[in-house]
């Protein structure tokens, strides 16, 4: 006889033309991870699973992209043995309203569409997803985790901006970014490092870069505010600039749409190089511009850095995550460097030797600041809020 097929929880993250996903059960690591491209109309879908060549995503006549990789991840599914209990989605903004996960309906997406603007880059994408699984699958529970609840622990003084009073009563304010990556990596390190309770700097480095000062594993401060542009310098977001530039592009006549595109799309490594968002393509690039680009990004983070542990008023542990900071050696050796001041001494042969699968310490013996690298799993703490929910949690 066949044994019964085993719940499952499908954690996505909605792209504009890409859908990531993983599958869970209630403990461990990811079953399978992986990855649906070209969805777009018009687009070439193919999908992978990690570790595994790509394959031709195949679609009925009319069916779009979306459709199509939700019918291959259900057959994926069934051929495995396992069955569909929830669907948990990185949402990037939650708003004022939403610190903590929550289950979807009506009301609720309407909330969340009407933050759109906040993260133009993520949030439609995110919630085109919701819809998606909704069409295909309608009592199917649908599980919102939101990359900024992990930052509702910050303090007042933090999450405020410096306008007038009633402009927070319109929810503008700091709310911070990245939060299930830096859920995950707390976690992690919680579990490994008996310092991880203390003063806490994480540096999720990719595409999108922030940084996240922690105490007693609870956000304290957010180098990203009230979206995804501020901060650090990015892949091809601007992060932190002088308003008055804006200004200035406004009175040349830019309209609003040429100053969002530039601001999210034309900046970051790749306005500044003039070739790439990639950071290992910079890397492997002799032209000046790229080394150029590199080099702010390095020290616009510093910057940011060093803000955060004066808010900490100290540093016990720095951690790099995402996919710059967990496989560029260089990039952590020059700020291990820069921050030395806090007593921090780096292993260099560690950091060169450090795997990117698995939690590694990267500090010298003897160094007053721990240092790590650890891979981020949004997916699993998704998937732990959904089983959480199916439990009555």
């Amino acid at each position: 006889m066949n044994a019964a097929p085993r719940d499952a929880v499908l954690a996505l993250n909605a792209g504009s033309s890409s859908l990531k996903f993983g599958v869970y059960e209630r403990q461990g690591p990811a079953l399978w991870t992986g990855l649906f491209e070209g969805l777009e109309p018009g687009g070439e879908p193919s999908w992978h699973l990690a570790g595994e060549d790509a394959r031709r995503l195949v679609q009925a006549p009319g069916q779009d992209g979306f459709a199509a990789a939700l019918d291959a991840l259900l057959a994926l599914l069934a051929a495995r043995g396992r069955r569909l209990a929830a669907v948990a989605h990185r949402v990037v903004h939650g708003g004022s309203r939403c610190v903590a996960p929550c289950v979807l309906d009506a009301e609720l997406l309407a909330y969340l569409h009407t933050l759109e603007p906040l993260a133009p880059l993520h949030q439609p994408h995110n919630l085109a997803g919701v819809a998606a699984i909704h069409r295909a699958l309608p009592a199917l529970p649908q599980v919102a985790c939101f990359d900024t609840a992990f930052h509702a622990t910050m303090p007042e003084v933090e999450r405020r901006l410096p306008l007038p009073r009633d402009f927070e009563s319109r929810g503008l304010r700091r709310y911070g970014f990245h939060g299930l990556s830096y859920e995950s990596v707390s976690g992690t390190l919680a579990g490994v490092s008996a310092r991880a309770g203390g003063r806490l700097l994480m540096a999720h480095l990719g595409n999108g870069a922030s940084l996240c000062g922690a105490v007693g594993g609870r956000s304290v401060a957010s180098s990203m505010g009230l979206s995804a542009l501020d901060g650090l310098m990015m892949g091809t977001r601007s992060g932190a600039l002088d308003p008055g530039v804006l200004l200035h592009l406004w009175r040349d006549g830019w309209t609003l749409e040429q100053v969002e595109r530039l601001l999210y799309k034309q900046s970051g490594l790749l306005g500044v190089s003039g070739l790439s968002a990639d950071m290992r393509t910079l890397r492997a690039s002799a032209e000046p511009a790229a080394a150029e680009a590199i080099a702010l990004f390095t020290h616009r983070l510093l910057r940011e850095a060093g803000a955060i542990v004066a808010v900490l008023g100290g540093l016990d542990v720095l951690a790099f995550t995402g996919g710059i900071g967990e496989h560029d050696a260089r990039l952590r050796e020059d700020v291990a460097a820069a921050l030395g001041f806090t007593g921090l001494v780096l292993d260099a042969a560690a950091n060169r030797a450090a795997p990117p699968d698995r939690p590694v310490p990267l500090h010298a013996a003897g160094s007053a600041v721990e240092v790590w690298v650890v891979p981020t799993d949004e997916g699993r703490v998704a998937a732990d809020a959904a089983f959480r929910h199916l439990d009555g949690g």
